[in-house]
């Protein structure tokens, strides 16, 4: 079958993926799931494993510990049920389906207790274990979700997962009548545009250095964007003045009632620290490695910030609200998710045949977000 593939011995010499013919998989376990890809996602997290940026030290550990030269890529994707082994219950062959896409173990005591999105033995799709980035994958059934394509389009199928992401850190608070700031309009952020307005927020801050993405997320009703654009520092970590103070002046010299902070740049958090009101929410959801500087400390606590630290989705939780609001037809937000995130299909849709390093480049630089068709 054709995948995109990483190979071990190219991580330090080249960047982006190869697409190359691998086996197929095949059932292993009694309860293995194989599925016909139809359409996987492009996301950050891709993006930084193109350009050897995130997650060197988990997938070639990982694929030295299976024996193999490469690893296939991609953890957002959506297909067909072809085969399952004999004490699959959940799935059969023919049903449509999207997967979770963080492989937990369901035995240690966070599984056990409610909290399987903080698995402390889970293993990651396109990361740790073979992705969706080909043709065809295999899961185990207890990360398999079924979705009625009667109700939901096949490309929005496909952003159930990212999507997740939007909804898990959008429930940690209650945003109905409040001012809300998104640090970073990248697909999570836009995802979580859609999702603040149609909860009723009072009105939305996006801050945002792509000009594409701002306009985008003016699209679909964001209220106000403030361009993001470099300035000098001998501290990087540090706030931008220019543009937290244009967040007071927007709410009335008061900031924002909850912060998203959806980059994970250090002055980004520093940000979301000095745009949120006295006693406001900030929700952390960008990551990245190593230390980070909070800027005057003393501010942190006297200003009285409640910290929510969001991480994947939860394991069914967010995936029974996420299906819910895609399949209201009411509310938009499949329509949104179609015709504006993915301009209906116009110059997103990357057929697997016509893969190149090149195109697949330019159009993570075009497109916020961008399905591969297989």
């Amino acid at each position: 079958m054709q995948a995109l593939i990483l190979r071990k011995k190219d991580w330090a010499k080249t960047i982006g993926f190869e697409k190359g013919e691998v086996p197929d998989p095949v059932i292993k376990g009694d309860d293995d799931v194989i599925i016909k890809v139809h359409y996987a996602g492009v996301c950050g997290t891709d993006k930084g494993i193109w350009y050897r940026q995130v997650f060197e030290k988990q997938i070639l550990d990982s694929v030295k510990a299976e024996g193999k030269p490469y690893r296939i890529i991609g953890h957002e994707f959506f297909g067909e049920v072809k085969k399952v082994g004999s004490k699959v219950k959940n799935v059969k062959p023919g049903d449509f389906v999207s997967c979770e896409s963080h492989v937990v173990c369901s035995r240690c005591f966070q599984c056990l207790h409610g909290e399987k999105h903080v698995c402390t033995q889970e293993k990651i799709l396109g990361i740790s274990q073979d992705g969706g980035f080909a043709e065809y994958v295999v899961v185990p059934q207890h990360i398999v979700w079924k979705t009625d394509t009667s109700k939901i389009r096949l490309e929005v199928a496909a952003m159930q997962e990212p999507f997740g992401n939007a909804v898990h850190a959008v429930s940690k608070v209650d945003v109905r009548g409040k001012t809300v700031a998104i640090f970073g309009l990248g697909p999570i952020g836009m995802f979580l545009t859609i999702v603040v307005k149609g909860l009723g927020a009072k009105s939305i801050i996006g801050v945002e250095p792509n000009p594409i993405a701002q306009e985008m997320a003016k699209k679909l009703g964001i209220d106000y964007v403030i361009p993001l654009k470099k300035f000098k520092s001998d501290k990087p970590y540090a706030h931008n003045a220019a543009v937290t103070d244009e967040i007071k002046k927007i709410t009335g010299g008061l900031g924002v009632d909850v912060s998203f902070e959806m980059a994970g740049f250090n002055s980004s958090v520093n940000n979301c620290l000095y745009a949120t009101r006295r006693g406001g929410e900030i929700i952390l959801f960008g990551i990245k490695q190593g230390d980070f500087v909070l800027e005057d400390y003393n501010r942190l606590i006297v200003h009285g910030f409640t910290f929510h630290a969001v991480i994947g989705r939860e394991l069914w939780k967010t995936w029974e609200t996420t299906r819910a609001l895609m399949e209201n037809i009411s509310n938009g937000v499949q329509e949104k998710l179609f015709n504006i995130i993915l301009n209906r299909g116009n110059g997103t849709i990357l057929p697997i045949s016509e893969y190149t390093k090149e195109r697949f480049e330019n159009m993570m630089e075009k497109h916020p977000k961008f399905l591969i068709q297989f």
